[in-house]
């Protein structure tokens, strides 16, 4: 119990992903010429509104992780954070020089996972999607645990099948295509290698420093 207290301040850290969100959607709210990047492949991928569900998903899924990895193992959690809030960075940089768009289709069908599309579609326009954020972050928690030991069997099923659906959500319901998935996880691959290599920090004051090579 104590060491549940002690780690429980670490938890403000994640004060800094609703400060992402705002520059996300400052960078969202304006174009410039953005560029569609689709494939003949992606024209192929058929629209399924039923993957809007692990689709929204998403924000839970991060937010109950990084928990997750805070108690569980707090400098796995760190860890987690600068990469995406690295990667993240990064990613508005491309936003802001390099827009992209995808085309989304015409929804007419009246159930219940064409209104959560079109509720996402109204709160979200189709710009800035090279790289997918949905697949960043995602990718970011499905590489960090594997570095959290001691998971129970369900708990790790859970963390790759329930990510991976999100992944995959995000081509289904026509919010990126593949070339933005395929960028998003480029990205982290490069920069878990650093995040997770070259960054330690001390047992007692948590503090980060650099490996020298």
């Amino acid at each position: 119990m104590k060491s549940l207290i002690k780690k429980a301040p670490y938890l403000l850290f994640l004060l800094v992903i609703p400060l992402l969100a705002k520059i996300y959607e400052l960078l969202n709210s304006h174009s410039h010429r953005a560029i569609d990047i689709s494939t003949t492949l992606d024209q192929a991928i058929p629209f399924l509104s039923v993957f809007i569900i692990p689709y929204i998903l998403w924000y839970a899924y991060i937010f109950c992780y990084l928990v997750y990895f805070c108690f569980k193992d707090t400098k796995v959690y760190l860890k987690t954070l600068i990469l995406i809030v690295i990667a993240e960075l990064i990613c508005f940089v491309i936003y802001f020089f390099f827009q992209t768009t995808v085309p989304r289709p015409t929804i007419t069908d009246n159930n219940v996972f064409n209104h959560l599309v079109l509720w996402i579609y109204n709160n979200d326009r189709p710009f800035n999607c090279f790289p997918s954020i949905h697949v960043l972050t995602t990718f970011v928690i499905m590489l960090a645990s594997l570095h959290v030991k001691n998971k129970h069997v369900i708990n790790n099923l859970c963390i790759h099948g329930v990510g991976t659906l999100i992944i995959i959500s995000t081509l289904f319901v026509k919010q990126h295509v593949i070339f933005d998935m395929i960028g998003s996880m480029f990205l982290v691959t490069f920069l878990y290698g650093i995040a997770f290599e070259f960054i330690s920090f001390s047992r007692k004051t948590e503090t980060v420093y650099v490996k020298e090579k």
